[in-house]
Protein backbone atom coordinates (compact mmCIF):
# COMPACT_ATOMS: atom_id res chain seq x y z
CA UNK A 1 0.00 0.00 0.00
CA UNK A 2 1.39 3.39 -0.77
CA UNK A 3 -0.34 5.67 1.55
CA UNK A 4 -1.63 9.32 0.58
CA UNK A 5 0.37 10.48 3.31
CA UNK A 6 2.70 8.75 6.07
CA UNK A 7 3.50 11.43 8.70
CA UNK A 8 5.33 9.22 10.79
CA UNK A 9 7.67 8.17 8.03
CA UNK A 10 7.90 12.08 7.11
CA UNK A 11 8.99 12.99 10.63
CA UNK A 12 11.08 9.81 11.08
CA UNK A 13 13.93 11.61 9.20
CA UNK A 14 14.58 14.21 11.75
CA UNK A 15 13.54 12.10 14.82
CA UNK A 16 17.27 12.40 16.92
CA UNK A 17 16.38 16.98 16.43
CA UNK A 18 12.90 16.46 17.07
CA UNK A 19 13.53 14.79 20.12
CA UNK A 20 16.45 16.97 21.12
CA UNK A 21 14.37 19.97 20.61
CA UNK A 22 11.31 18.73 22.45
CA UNK A 23 13.40 17.82 25.64
CA UNK A 24 15.29 21.23 25.33
CA UNK A 25 11.99 22.77 26.06
CA UNK A 26 10.65 20.55 28.24
CA UNK A 27 13.61 21.07 30.73
CA UNK A 28 13.60 24.53 30.40
CA UNK A 29 10.69 25.17 32.68
CA UNK A 30 8.81 27.73 29.69
CA UNK A 31 5.77 26.65 27.38
CA UNK A 32 4.28 29.37 26.10
CA UNK A 33 5.48 33.42 24.79
CA UNK A 34 9.14 32.39 25.25
CA UNK A 35 12.55 32.66 23.08
CA UNK A 36 11.64 29.14 21.07
CA UNK A 37 8.42 31.12 19.89
CA UNK A 38 10.30 34.12 19.31
CA UNK A 39 13.13 32.65 17.60
CA UNK A 40 10.83 30.60 14.97
CA UNK A 41 8.94 33.97 14.69
CA UNK A 42 12.12 35.83 13.49
CA UNK A 43 13.08 32.70 11.44
CA UNK A 44 9.88 32.78 9.47
CA UNK A 45 9.65 36.01 8.76
CA UNK A 46 13.12 36.20 7.81
CA UNK A 47 12.33 33.57 4.92
CA UNK A 48 9.06 34.76 3.82
CA UNK A 49 10.08 38.32 3.18
CA UNK A 50 8.14 40.65 5.93
CA UNK A 51 9.56 42.63 8.88
CA UNK A 52 7.20 40.79 11.05
CA UNK A 53 5.73 36.92 11.85
CA UNK A 54 3.12 36.70 14.78
CA UNK A 55 2.72 32.96 16.13
CA UNK A 56 -1.18 31.83 17.06
CA UNK A 57 -2.80 28.74 17.88
CA UNK A 58 -3.47 27.49 14.27
CA UNK A 59 -4.32 28.63 10.96
CA UNK A 60 -8.01 29.63 11.25
CA UNK A 61 -7.12 31.93 14.19
CA UNK A 62 -4.11 33.71 12.08
CA UNK A 63 -6.96 34.29 9.44
CA UNK A 64 -9.66 35.20 12.21
CA UNK A 65 -7.16 37.54 14.26
CA UNK A 66 -6.39 39.55 11.59
CA UNK A 67 -9.51 40.30 10.70
CA UNK A 68 -10.84 41.49 13.73
CA UNK A 69 -7.86 43.68 14.47
CA UNK A 70 -8.60 45.57 11.06
CA UNK A 71 -11.76 46.47 13.09
CA UNK A 72 -13.76 46.86 10.11
CA UNK A 73 -17.80 47.38 10.73
CA UNK A 74 -19.85 44.48 11.80
CA UNK A 75 -21.20 42.35 8.74
CA UNK A 76 -18.54 44.27 6.30
CA UNK A 77 -17.84 41.70 3.16
CA UNK A 78 -15.03 39.63 2.48
CA UNK A 79 -14.24 38.55 -0.80
CA UNK A 80 -12.59 34.83 -0.83
CA UNK A 81 -13.13 32.45 -3.54
CA UNK A 82 -15.94 29.40 -3.69
CA UNK A 83 -14.12 25.88 -3.61
CA UNK A 84 -12.16 27.55 -0.91
CA UNK A 85 -11.34 24.84 1.90
CA UNK A 86 -14.31 25.58 4.82
CA UNK A 87 -11.73 27.28 7.19
CA UNK A 88 -11.40 30.25 4.78
CA UNK A 89 -14.82 31.42 5.05
CA UNK A 90 -15.45 30.09 8.90
CA UNK A 91 -12.66 33.30 9.72
CA UNK A 92 -14.68 35.48 7.69
CA UNK A 93 -17.80 34.95 9.90
CA UNK A 94 -16.24 34.29 13.01
CA UNK A 95 -14.47 38.19 12.70
CA UNK A 96 -18.29 39.32 12.41
CA UNK A 97 -17.95 39.82 8.70
CA UNK A 98 -19.85 38.77 5.41
CA UNK A 99 -18.02 36.11 3.14
CA UNK A 100 -18.85 36.68 -0.62
CA UNK A 101 -17.97 33.60 -2.35
CA UNK A 102 -16.44 34.49 -5.85
CA UNK A 103 -16.28 31.79 -8.40
CA UNK A 104 -12.12 30.12 -9.13
CA UNK A 105 -10.47 30.22 -12.48
CA UNK A 106 -11.04 26.36 -13.32
CA UNK A 107 -7.71 26.30 -14.90
CA UNK A 108 -5.78 27.59 -11.79
CA UNK A 109 -8.79 26.58 -8.66
CA UNK A 110 -7.48 30.06 -7.11
CA UNK A 111 -9.49 33.15 -7.30
CA UNK A 112 -10.36 34.29 -10.68
CA UNK A 113 -9.12 38.00 -10.95
CA UNK A 114 -11.31 38.94 -13.52
CA UNK A 115 -14.45 38.08 -11.87
CA UNK A 116 -13.81 40.84 -8.60
CA UNK A 117 -14.47 44.07 -9.24
CA UNK A 118 -18.24 42.77 -9.92
CA UNK A 119 -18.40 41.37 -6.60
CA UNK A 120 -17.49 44.64 -5.40
CA UNK A 121 -20.05 46.67 -2.99
CA UNK A 122 -20.49 49.54 -0.90
CA UNK A 123 -19.37 47.15 1.94
CA UNK A 124 -16.71 45.46 1.03
CA UNK A 125 -13.42 45.76 3.06
CA UNK A 126 -11.02 43.31 1.96
CA UNK A 127 -10.14 40.09 -0.43
CA UNK A 128 -8.80 36.74 1.03
CA UNK A 129 -7.10 35.24 -1.81
CA UNK A 130 -6.61 31.44 -1.14
CA UNK A 131 -2.91 29.98 -2.55
CA UNK A 132 -5.29 26.63 -2.99
CA UNK A 133 -3.19 23.55 -3.52
CA UNK A 134 0.18 25.44 -2.83
CA UNK A 135 -0.20 27.52 -6.07
CA UNK A 136 -0.10 31.39 -5.64
CA UNK A 137 -3.08 33.51 -6.58
CA UNK A 138 -2.72 36.01 -9.39
CA UNK A 139 -1.65 38.73 -6.67
CA UNK A 140 -1.07 42.12 -9.45
CA UNK A 141 -4.06 42.03 -10.57
CA UNK A 142 -5.79 41.21 -7.03
CA UNK A 143 -3.62 43.73 -5.53
CA UNK A 144 -4.42 45.95 -8.40
CA UNK A 145 -8.04 45.75 -7.99
CA UNK A 146 -7.50 46.14 -3.88
CA UNK A 147 -5.57 49.43 -4.38
CA UNK A 148 -8.25 50.70 -6.24
CA UNK A 149 -11.32 50.44 -4.05
CA UNK A 150 -8.75 50.67 -0.61
CA UNK A 151 -9.38 47.55 0.22
CA UNK A 152 -7.38 45.09 2.40
CA UNK A 153 -5.41 41.87 0.92
CA UNK A 154 -5.15 39.14 3.30
CA UNK A 155 -3.46 36.05 1.86
CA UNK A 156 -4.56 32.63 2.91
CA UNK A 157 -1.20 30.74 2.80
CA UNK A 158 -1.92 27.62 4.85
CA UNK A 159 -0.76 25.55 1.63
CA UNK A 160 1.38 27.82 -0.06
CA UNK A 161 5.01 27.48 2.43
CA UNK A 162 7.95 28.57 -0.20
CA UNK A 163 5.35 29.19 -2.83
CA UNK A 164 6.46 32.40 -4.77
CA UNK A 165 4.89 34.75 -7.35
CA UNK A 166 6.95 36.69 -9.35
CA UNK A 167 9.88 36.59 -7.05
CA UNK A 168 8.49 36.94 -3.71
CA UNK A 169 7.11 34.22 -1.59
CA UNK A 170 3.83 33.93 -0.38
CA UNK A 171 2.75 35.36 3.12
CA UNK A 172 4.69 38.97 1.48
CA UNK A 173 2.12 39.68 -1.37
CA UNK A 174 -0.63 41.71 0.12
CA UNK A 175 -0.92 43.45 3.82
CA UNK A 176 -0.83 40.55 5.60
CA UNK A 177 -0.84 36.95 5.47
CA UNK A 178 -2.17 33.36 7.67
CA UNK A 179 -0.37 30.47 7.89
CA UNK A 180 -1.11 26.84 9.33
CA UNK A 181 1.45 24.43 10.40
CA UNK A 182 -0.89 21.61 10.55
CA UNK A 183 0.78 18.52 10.45
CA UNK A 184 0.03 17.77 6.96
CA UNK A 185 1.49 21.12 5.44
CA UNK A 186 4.52 21.48 3.79
CA UNK A 187 6.14 22.88 6.97
CA UNK A 188 4.24 21.15 9.38
CA UNK A 189 4.20 21.23 13.47
CA UNK A 190 3.36 17.77 15.42
CA UNK A 191 -0.02 19.23 16.64
CA UNK A 192 -1.73 22.70 15.87
CA UNK A 193 0.08 25.84 14.76
CA UNK A 194 -0.04 29.17 12.97
CA UNK A 195 1.13 32.06 12.18
CA UNK A 196 0.16 35.73 10.46
CA UNK A 197 3.28 37.60 8.45
CA UNK A 198 3.13 41.26 7.64
CA UNK A 199 4.93 44.31 7.23
CA UNK A 200 2.49 46.32 8.96
CA UNK A 201 4.29 47.33 12.70
CA UNK A 202 1.06 48.87 13.99
CA UNK A 203 -1.02 45.52 12.99
CA UNK A 204 1.82 43.25 14.22
CA UNK A 205 1.37 44.82 17.29
CA UNK A 206 -2.15 44.64 17.57
CA UNK A 207 -2.21 41.13 16.97
CA UNK A 208 0.47 40.23 20.07
CA UNK A 209 -2.57 41.59 21.95
CA UNK A 210 -4.90 39.95 20.07
CA UNK A 211 -3.77 36.25 20.66
CA UNK A 212 -2.65 36.98 24.35
CA UNK A 213 -6.54 37.32 25.99
CA UNK A 214 -5.80 41.22 24.30
CA UNK A 215 -3.34 41.55 27.14
CA UNK A 216 0.06 43.17 26.52
CA UNK A 217 0.25 43.17 30.24
CA UNK A 218 -0.34 41.04 32.76
CA UNK A 219 -3.59 40.90 33.75
CA UNK A 220 -4.04 43.75 31.80
CA UNK A 221 -6.86 43.47 29.13
CA UNK A 222 -7.25 46.00 26.50
CA UNK A 223 -8.86 44.10 23.78
CA UNK A 224 -11.22 41.74 23.94
CA UNK A 225 -8.64 38.87 22.66
CA UNK A 226 -8.63 35.65 22.21
CA UNK A 227 -6.23 32.48 23.60
CA UNK A 228 -4.58 31.78 20.76
CA UNK A 229 -0.66 31.60 20.98
CA UNK A 230 1.56 29.41 19.27
CA UNK A 231 3.58 27.09 22.46
CA UNK A 232 7.37 26.54 22.92
CA UNK A 233 7.37 23.24 21.67
CA UNK A 234 6.10 23.59 18.48
CA UNK A 235 7.80 26.55 17.66
CA UNK A 236 11.10 24.69 18.40
CA UNK A 237 10.27 22.19 16.36
CA UNK A 238 9.06 23.98 12.94
CA UNK A 239 12.45 25.85 14.32
CA UNK A 240 14.24 22.44 13.82
CA UNK A 241 11.92 21.89 10.55
CA UNK A 242 12.35 25.41 8.56
CA UNK A 243 15.48 24.57 6.68
CA UNK A 244 14.52 21.55 5.43
CA UNK A 245 11.22 23.22 3.82
CA UNK A 246 13.20 24.51 0.60
CA UNK A 247 14.71 21.36 -0.01
CA UNK A 248 11.60 19.48 0.46
CA UNK A 249 9.83 21.85 -1.76
CA UNK A 250 12.19 21.06 -4.51
CA UNK A 251 11.82 16.76 -4.26
CA UNK A 252 7.69 17.95 -4.31
CA UNK A 253 8.57 19.78 -7.30
CA UNK A 254 10.48 16.99 -9.23
CA UNK A 255 7.32 14.37 -8.55
CA UNK A 256 5.00 16.93 -9.67
CA UNK A 257 7.45 17.51 -13.22
CA UNK A 258 7.09 13.77 -13.30
CA UNK A 259 3.31 13.31 -12.90
CA UNK A 260 2.85 16.56 -15.76
CA UNK A 261 5.08 14.70 -17.90
CA UNK A 262 4.28 11.32 -17.93
CA UNK A 263 1.07 10.86 -16.93
CA UNK A 264 -1.41 10.09 -19.88
CA UNK A 265 -4.87 9.66 -19.18
CA UNK A 266 -7.54 10.69 -20.86
CA UNK A 267 -9.97 11.33 -18.45
CA UNK A 268 -8.06 12.84 -16.22
CA UNK A 269 -7.48 16.72 -15.67
CA UNK A 270 -4.10 17.90 -14.66
CA UNK A 271 -3.17 20.90 -12.67
CA UNK A 272 -1.94 23.67 -14.75
CA UNK A 273 2.01 23.16 -15.43
CA UNK A 274 2.79 26.84 -16.02
CA UNK A 275 4.49 27.40 -12.65
CA UNK A 276 6.31 24.14 -12.04
CA UNK A 277 9.02 26.34 -10.14
CA UNK A 278 6.90 28.60 -8.47
CA UNK A 279 4.22 26.38 -6.98
CA UNK A 280 5.16 24.98 -3.36
CA UNK A 281 2.84 21.61 -4.64
CA UNK A 282 0.70 21.19 -1.25
CA UNK A 283 -0.85 19.53 -2.85
CA UNK A 284 -1.45 17.51 -6.76
CA UNK A 285 -4.92 17.64 -6.92
CA UNK A 286 -6.33 16.21 -10.58
CA UNK A 287 -9.77 16.03 -12.22
CA UNK A 288 -11.77 12.69 -12.84
CA UNK A 289 -15.57 12.78 -14.22
CA UNK A 290 -16.22 9.75 -12.39
CA UNK A 291 -13.98 10.42 -9.39
CA UNK A 292 -15.10 7.86 -7.09
CA UNK A 293 -14.65 4.72 -9.75
CA UNK A 294 -11.18 6.35 -9.97
CA UNK A 295 -10.08 6.41 -6.22
CA UNK A 296 -11.33 2.97 -6.05
CA UNK A 297 -9.67 1.80 -9.29
CA UNK A 298 -6.66 3.01 -7.40
CA UNK A 299 -7.33 1.46 -3.70
CA UNK A 300 -7.62 -1.80 -5.93
CA UNK A 301 -3.98 -0.86 -6.80
CA UNK A 302 -2.48 -0.40 -3.08
CA UNK A 303 -2.55 3.38 -3.93
CA UNK A 304 -4.43 5.78 -1.58
CA UNK A 305 -5.66 9.19 -2.57
CA UNK A 306 -7.87 12.09 -0.87
CA UNK A 307 -10.42 14.36 -1.91
CA UNK A 308 -9.37 18.73 -1.34
CA UNK A 309 -12.64 18.94 -0.50
CA UNK A 310 -15.89 16.71 -1.44
CA UNK A 311 -18.28 19.98 -0.36
CA UNK A 312 -18.05 23.05 -1.16
CA UNK A 313 -18.82 26.02 1.73
CA UNK A 314 -22.22 26.90 -0.21
CA UNK A 315 -22.96 23.64 0.20
CA UNK A 316 -22.19 22.68 3.63
CA UNK A 317 -25.07 22.68 7.04
CA UNK A 318 -22.98 25.22 9.06
CA UNK A 319 -23.78 27.87 5.79
CA UNK A 320 -26.91 27.15 5.02
CA UNK A 321 -27.59 30.83 4.56
CA UNK A 322 -25.64 30.00 1.14
CA UNK A 323 -27.17 27.28 -0.10
CA UNK A 324 -29.44 29.08 -2.70
CA UNK A 325 -26.17 30.22 -4.53
CA UNK A 326 -25.58 28.86 -8.17
CA UNK A 327 -21.48 28.53 -8.12
CA UNK A 328 -21.44 25.90 -10.61
CA UNK A 329 -17.73 25.66 -11.26
CA UNK A 330 -17.02 25.19 -7.85
CA UNK A 331 -19.86 22.63 -7.43
CA UNK A 332 -18.21 20.74 -10.77
CA UNK A 333 -14.57 21.33 -9.22
CA UNK A 334 -15.61 19.60 -5.56
CA UNK A 335 -17.36 16.88 -7.54
CA UNK A 336 -14.22 16.30 -9.97
CA UNK A 337 -11.08 16.71 -8.12
CA UNK A 338 -8.81 14.05 -6.35
CA UNK A 339 -5.16 14.34 -4.62
CA UNK A 340 -2.66 11.63 -5.93
CA UNK A 341 -0.26 11.16 -3.33
CA UNK A 342 2.99 13.67 -3.04
CA UNK A 343 5.15 14.54 -0.76
CA UNK A 344 8.88 14.28 0.05
CA UNK A 345 9.22 10.73 1.16
CA UNK A 346 7.39 9.18 -1.81
CA UNK A 347 10.26 7.09 -3.68
CA UNK A 348 11.18 7.65 -6.96
CA UNK A 349 9.91 3.89 -7.35
CA UNK A 350 6.31 4.31 -5.89
CA UNK A 351 6.52 7.75 -8.12
CA UNK A 352 6.97 6.11 -10.92
CA UNK A 353 4.54 2.99 -10.31
CA UNK A 354 1.63 5.73 -9.48
CA UNK A 355 1.88 6.86 -12.85
CA UNK A 356 2.28 3.74 -14.84
CA UNK A 357 -0.91 2.38 -12.79
CA UNK A 358 -2.81 5.49 -13.89
CA UNK A 359 -1.87 5.20 -17.80
CA UNK A 360 -2.77 1.33 -17.08
CA UNK A 361 -6.80 2.06 -15.76
CA UNK A 362 -9.37 1.88 -18.14
CA UNK A 363 -12.43 1.21 -16.55
CA UNK A 364 -15.42 0.40 -18.10
CA UNK A 365 -18.60 2.89 -17.89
Amino acid sequence: MIPFLDLKLLNDRYRETLLSVTSRVTLSGWYILGQEGAAFEKAFAAYVGTRHCVGVANGLEALTLTLKAWNFPANSEVIVASNAYIASVLAITQAGLTPVLVEPDPATYNLDPARLEAAITSRTKAILPVHLYGRCCDMEPINAVAARYGLKILEDAAQAHGAEYKGKRAGNLGHAAGFSFYPTKNLGALGDAGAITTNDDALADQLRYWRNYGSGKKYVNDLPGHNSRLDEIQAAILSAKLPHLDPDNARRRAIARRYLNEIRHPELTLPSADQIDADCWHLFVVRHPRRDAFREYMLQKGIQTDVHYPIPPHQQKAYSQFAHLALPIAEQLHREVVSLPLNPVLTDSEVEYIIQTINSERMKE
